[in-house]
């Protein structure tokens, strides 16, 4: 049985995280929940998992959460409550399934904490890959992919060493506007853009996807989660999202991991590596699927990679910037205040007009994210 912290229990994998829990409740415990508003669902987990503590971000629900979740387990709030459930004594792993920065103090806490953490926020290896693997290295935790993308390549790899790689290959769905002429970049909605043909997603996740911006932060993931240089680290569009990433080895082999797109796959793998635990919910029918299609991806019309490239390969602050300019942009595009092209102007602008540190503290990083919250989108 593993002791299972789930930060982030009503989001899209948080509610993945929960079926996967639910089907082999036998092995997996949930002794911890944490959600941002959603205090209705957070309270219903609550009552059904009956975990030892309970975290909302706001303090001022913590009344509502209280009644809705009856009397039982520890009621925690805010950045603090995320750091108390991620270093619970009867933890064992903590996924962290938050969206944006919010996850980087209670990542860096449970590793130091000595407990193993599973990562579905690209956020904290894109932020700050480095000090967060120096820190699991230090401690003797794991630090295992959730994404399916980063999933796969873990399983290629199994514990092969970084020298017998000559790629990693992350495949792209290509989002909705793969075959969209740029020429009509410029009337692409918010509702086009939530259109996902391949994967049903959290609304910032899914506009990432349409932009590549999603892909071009795996690059920089996969470069710390794998120990891999970032000219090793390459893309391939693969519309049918069945083959969710492969590894090129120096003698030209290439292994992939194949399934339909299901998120519980990738969850529970984590949840329960190392072992392999038998489940039905994910069915692949090869010829059913029949052609597996790969392409190029077009960085003319999706610059997304090829500034995600140039953070990674420049490291220090500069992947922060890039984190933090590209979530501002698309909470903008959301609100209809710029066009879809807007969101890669407004990164590339931030990370031009950034002073770059090479080698940051903890506290330069969370100032560099600051800043380009600020200033994206006043240039």
């Amino acid at each position: 049985m593993k002791n299972v912290v789930l930060l982030g229990s009503t989001g899209s994998i948080g509610t993945s995280t929960v079926k996967v829990v639910e089907d082999l409740p036998d092995r997996l415990r949930l002794v911890g929940l944490a959600a941002g508003s959603n205090v209705d669902l957070l309270a219903r987990q609550a009552r059904r998992f009956h975990p030892a503590a309970v975290s909302i971000q706001d303090a001022g629900q913590l009344a509502a959460l209280r009644e809705l979740a009856g009397p039982g387990p520890e009621l925690y709030s805010g950045e603090e409550g995320l750091v108390r459930l991620a270093t619970l004594p009867e933890a064992d792993i903590v996924l962290i399934a938050i969206v944006g920065t919010a996850g980087l103090k209670p990542a860096l806490a449970a590793i130091r904490a000595g407990k193993d953490i599973a990562i579905a926020s690209k956020e904290i290896l894109v932020m700050a890959g480095e000090m967060v693997m120096g820190e699991a290295h230090r401690h003797g935790v794991r630090v295992l992919a959730v994404d399916s993308e980063h999933s796969a390549i873990f399983q290629c790899l199994d514990g092969k060493p970084a020298a017998s790689v000559r790629h990693l290959w992350l495949t792209a769905s290509g989002g909705p506007f793969r075959q969209t002429p740029q020429s009509e970049f410029a009337s692409i909605t918010v509702e086009r853009a939530l259109k996902h043909p391949s994967w049903v997603m959290g609304r910032k996740i899914t506009i990432d996807s349409a932009t590549l911006f999603n892909k071009g932060l795996e690059m920089i993931e996969a470069r710390w989660l794998f120990g891999i240089g970032m000219d090793r680290v390459q893309v391939v569009v693969h519309p049918q999202s069945v083959v969710h990433s492969l590894v090129e080895f120096v003698d030209g082999s290439m292994l992939a991991q194949l399934s339909s797109p299901d998120m519980c796959l990738p969850i529970q793998y984590a949840l329960t590596y190392p072992e392999r635990v038998a489940s039905s919910r994910v069915q692949t029918n090869l010829a059913r699927l029949g052609t597996l299609n790969f392409e190029e991806p077009d960085t003319g019309r999706f610059p997304a990679l090829r500034l995600a490239r140039l953070a990674g390969e420049q490291g220090g602050t500069l992947p922060a910037v890039l984190n933090a300019a590209n979530e501002v942009a698309v909470a903008a595009f959301c609100q209809r205040k710029i066009g879809f092209e807007g969101i890669s102007q407004a990164v590339a602008s931030a990370l031009d007009r950034h002073a770059w540190i090479s080698q940051p503290t903890f506290e330069e990083i969370l100032a560099a994210d600051a800043w380009a919250r600020r200033e994206t989108l006043r240039a």
